[in-house]
């Protein structure tokens, strides 16, 4: 009997040590692979804008706050460029630009936004600010969906604009326009991150009870729905106003924002949303940073109810630490992320550095450590 305890416990030992770890197992772990960001701007890139008939360097001045996705084995990155440097932050047109890579870390990029301010119907939302930090996912069947801010100089609003090749985009508005009577539609409202899962190697997005969600906002997380993902729904408690999922907590990194990041992805450990925190600049502040710094952070839901928060960081995984993330248009140092790929076997996160560039982490297994 003594014998067979020992085969069977054998067997189990072996089985666990020869165990393939799960695609998750790595984005726990990131290194920046180099020191040096991968998209820049660009003085030549010229642009001919229908409502200033006239031609622009619409990404002279910072290029950064990058959505990622995979396309026929490419990485393609969707950044906000800003075209007028003399300007002060703030204070400047924005339109999102398109790159492509084979590795993940050198780009080549397109001459012209794919995404901006127009004679639309949307020019009243988007115009002069334009259009702003944009997060991309993709269905099952290859529609592309993009959540960027409009940006008018007076309020952000979340609108959402759908593609099926990445460079030709429907604008489909604000997000919030239609719910509850339109009571959102004039609020502020920003950085989307909608539920994604993983189909083999491919992020697409994934349906809960029937319906799409997506965590949203930056000085509390609330929780949205749809049906067809450009009228969206924002939770609300009994008092109807937004409901708080997860705030700032004070003396942690993310005691004055917490900004949603990248798509929300279904692990084995959660519903994973990777997010921005913000530093407070006073007493609450985390001594252990620069006050203001942006670094970046997890939370883990239950997928059963989408709300209740089962893990949460209390330290960030990534922060500020090479030159182009401490110096630019914000210097008190920034790491923002905002795209995720599963590429080559590897995460790649892309975040914008001081609102002024883009850099990268990738993902280490536990023999890279």
């Amino acid at each position: 009997m003594k014998q067979r305890y020992r085969y069977l416990i054998a067997i189990f030992f072996f089985a666990a040590c020869s165990s393939k770890p799960t695609i998750f197992e790595q984005v726990s772990y990131f290194k920046k692979p180099v020191n040096y960001p991968v998209l820049s701007h660009d003085s030549n890139a010229i642009f001919f804008d229908s409502l200033k008939n006239e031609s622009v360097r619409w990404k002279k001045a910072d290029v950064f706050n990058p959505a990622a996705i995979v396309r026929n084995d490419s990485v393609y990155v969707l950044s906000r460029c800003e075209d007028n440097p003399a300007a002060i932050l703030g204070g400047r047109t924005s339109r999102i630009g398109i790159s492509v890579s084979l590795d993940g870390i050198h780009f080549n990029s397109f001459n012209e936004p794919v995404l901006y301010p127009s004679k639309d119907g949307f020019q009243q939302f988007d115009y002069p600010g334009g259009c702003e930090d944009p997060r991309i996912v993709q269905t099952e069947d290859g529609l592309y969906v993009l959540a960027y801010t409009s940006w008018n100089y007076k309020v952000p609003r979340l609108s959402i604009a759908f593609s099926k090749d990445l460079f030709h985009w429907e604008k489909k508005g604000p997000a919030f326009a239609k719910a509850y009577n339109h009571r959102f539609l004039d609020s502020a409202s920003k950085s989307a991150s909608m539920i994604t899962r993983m189909d083999g190697n491919k992020i697409v997005l994934a349906k809960i009870g029937g319906r799409y969600w997506m965590y949203w906002g930056e000085h509390f997380v609330n929780l949205a729905w749809s049906d067809n993902l450009y009228d969206w729904y924002p939770m609300v408690d009994t008092a109807g106003f937004l409901k708080k999922i997860i705030q700032t907590r004070p003396n942690h990194f993310d005691s004055d924002l917490d900004e949603c990041g990248p798509p929300a992805l279904m692990t084995d450990r959660g519903i994973m949303l990777i997010y921005n925190g913000k530093n407070a600049n006073g007493n609450n502040a985390d001594l252990s940073l620069p006050k203001g710094t942006y670094s970046i952070g997890r939370v883990f839901f239950d997928p059963k109810d989408l709300v209740t928060v089962l893990i949460r960081s209390d330290e960030p995984f990534l922060k500020p630490t090479l030159p182009h993330e401490i110096s630019g248009q914000y210097s008190a140092g920034t790491t923002f992320a905002e795209g995720l790929v599963y590429y080559k076997e590897k995460w790649f996160l892309y975040y914008g550095t001081a609102d002024s560039f883009v850099g990268v982490a990738v993902s280490q297994s536990k023999s890279e450590r």
